[in-house]
């Protein structure tokens, strides 16, 4: 597992599911599981750009980008690779 998934997993964990042990897998939709609603993809993206001091556009505010830990980790290394 990669940085960018152990740290997001961690955090999804720990702000939404309130347990540090919680099983999350890589492509588990996060909206469609309810983990994570509107507010939370917003608390999220805000994780996001503290951690890696990146900006999230908002035409980048899409599942596509942000609805499981693997896209998230996807969405990250393209973010880095851009920089």
């Amino acid at each position: 597992m990669t940085e960018y998934a152990n740290n997001v997993r961690s955090f999804i964990a720990e702000n939404f599911l309130f347990r540090a042990d919680a099983d999350i897998a890589d492509d588990q939709s996060l909206l469609d599981s309810g983990v994570m609603d509107s507010t939370g993809v917003l608390e999220l993206i805000a994780h996001l750009e503290s951690t890696y001091g990146i900006t999230v556009a908002d035409e980048e505010i899409v599942p596509a980008n942000l609805d499981s830990v693997a896209r998230i980790t996807a969405y990250l290394s393209s973010k880095a690779a851009a920089a």
